[in-house]
Parts: C-alpha cells; structure tokens; sequence
C-alpha cells in the first residue's frame, strides 16, 4: 500500500482532517495498479464522515446565453461564435421545472443566470419565481448568479435561497488563463460573503481545462480552505466555438482519482457529479464515482448540454443501496 493511502487513511478516515496540497497531489499521481484502493478508501471516507445518503439535485437556467465574460469553456459568453442564443425562461416555466425536479426525488432545485451579476430585472424575477415555487412546490432553492454585492447578498437570503452556487472554476494560478473578464479574487469575495450571510456555500469547478496535475492539487486545497458546503465537480465537454472547443476531454482514471483525491481533501463535504461525467465516465465510471467518493449528483439536463435521464441515476442509486437524502413520496 502507498505510502499516501496509509497516511490517509489514519489522517482522513479515522481523524476526519483532509489532506493538504502535497497530500492530494501525491494522490494523483499514484499509479493506476493502486487506483481500486484509493476509490474504496475515498468511499469509506464519504460513508464515514458524510453518512450513506445521496443528495439529488435539479437545475434550470432563468437567464440563458448573451453572459459578457469571457470565460472559455462556456457557450453562454456573448463573446464566442457560440449556436446558444439569449434566452430568459417565465416564472411558470420556472415553477413547472421545480415541480419535475421535485418529483424526480431531489430536495435542490437550482436556478442559474448566465451574467456577470444580477441587475434589477434579473433580481426581480428571483423574488417573484422563488416565491412562486415556495407556494407550490416543496423544495429547497438554491442560485447561481454570478458575483454579488452585499445588498444582493443580504436579498437573497430574505427570498430565502438557502444554498448559493459560485464556481472558482479553477485554481488561482491557471484562472487568468480560462477568464481575463474578471479575477479570481472577485469571485472570492462573492463567496466570502455568502457564508457570512449564513447561506450554504456551494462552489467547484471544472477538470480538463488544462492545467496541470499540480494545479488540480493546488485547487482542492484552495476548495478545501474555504471549506464550502457543496463541490459540484465539472468534466470540461467542450463547447463548438469556445476557446477550449478542442480541449481533449479528461482520461477516466484521470477523472476517477480526482474524485478520490477530492474527496480525500474534504472529508466532509457534498461532493456533486456535475456536468462533462457522461462523455468522461460514461456508465461504467459513474457507478465507480458513486463508489469512490461522490454523495451528490445533478440529475436530468445541464445548463446547454444533455445529461443521464435521472430514472438512469436513480436506478444505479437503488441498485448501490444508496439512499437518496430525504425522498419524496412521489416515487
């Protein structure tokens, strides 16, 4: 047994304390013959400190396409040759999609805007559509708007949006490579003041933008010292006419031992399957995901690409005997 696991597993699974920077990149670049091993131990881990439950989560765009940064994975930036077009969806439309959600089994419903940070207008659908969907459906809801100023930050919380997404995307060395528009810093600082609101923060990334095996330690580690409620952890699947629209998508051992290596840096944490898993994993390496580490999974459609049918997930959920986080009775 590597030297790193042995570490880990006193460290992590007995003492609950994550790994550092040097841990998790010790993890990476293990070998493959070891990579069985550090799945199972990265489960033990997840199912000691996070409990057997998984969470289930839905999300929809309100504002989709026409977003003014520039960050190059996503085809909504209004900046790139892009087929997504600007779309804003109608608060029934958006109570509709929390009702599916909801019967899907998920206690999240997140609702998403491609912007730089939320003017008036998109401030005013947020209060009429969360109300909405507070009146009618029973669920938790959770945003992702891009950055926020205090005023914002404190709205919010009076809708009652419990959990607020802001994804750092990358670590802070590679980010001026992937966004010029705006730093990483202030995307920090958005965060920053989420969890001082008392709002769960929810904040991740994307793999396979092309940064290093370094790099992807040094982002687990910064992860890890803002110490978020949720990591929803991206695949890059890259968009026509983004920057990265060439980018070679990540290996699956690559993806596998990043989920591990995750989760043996935040014992603690909701670690989400995100978009990018179906093209990376396939079947196959999302059954050894859910196996190695992850607790939560978005299911259904991403914001501009297909993802499983959520009967898929949920069947595999079933299948594992992995109970989903408080499911409703409409399955």
């Amino acid at each position: 047994m590597p030297e790193i696991l042995d570490r880990a597993r006193t460290q992590v699974l007995d003492g609950g304390v994550g790994l550092d920077e040097a841990g998790v990149l010790a993890v990476l670049r293990l070998p493959d013959e070891h990579l069985s091993a550090t799945l199972q131990l990265a489960h033990e881990v997840r199912v000691r400190w996070c409990g057997p439950e998984v969470e289930v989560e839905g999300i929809v765009s309100l504002k989709t396409g026409g977003c003014p940064e520039d960050c190059h994975f996503c085809s909504q930036s209004g900046l790139f040759a892009s087929p997504v077009r600007s779309v804003w969806l109608d608060i029934p439309s958006l109570v509709e999609a929390a009702k599916q959600t909801a019967a899907t089994g998920a206690t999240e419903f997140c609702i998403v805007a491609a912007v730089r940070g939320p003017d008036e207008r998109l401030m005013k659908q947020m209060r009429e559509g969360v109300a909405a969907i507070r009146a009618e459906v029973d669920i938790q809801v959770a945003a992702s708007l891009g950055m926020l100023t205090q005023d914002q930050v404190d709205e919010l919380v009076a809708m009652g949006v419990h959990r607020y997404n802001h994804n750092l995307e990358t670590c802070r060395s590679f980010f001026p490579n992937v966004v010029t528009t705006h730093s990483w810093e202030e995307r920090w600082e958005t965060l920053r003041m989420v969890r001082a609101s008392g709002m769960e923060v929810c904040c991740g990334g994307i793999l396979g933008l092309g940064e290093t095996v370094e790099q992807r330690a040094e982002f687990a580690a910064q992860l890890a010292e803002l110490d978020p409620h949720e990591v929803p952890l991206n695949f890059l699947n890259p968009r026509p006419g983004t920057p990265l629209g060439d980018q070679p998508v990540v290996a699956p051992r690559d993806a596998l031992r990043a989920i591990a290596a995750f989760r043996l840096a935040m014992p603690r944490t909701i670690l989400r399957y995100a978009g990018g898993r179906e093209i990376t994993l396939g079947d196959l390496g999302t059954r050894d995901g859910l196996l190695g580490g992850i607790n939560a999974v978005i299911v259904g459609n991403y914001l501009t690409t297909l993802g499983r049918p959520a009967g898929q997930d949920l069947a595999l959920l079933d299948e594992l005997k992995m109970p989903v986080k408080a499911l409703s009775a409409t399955l």
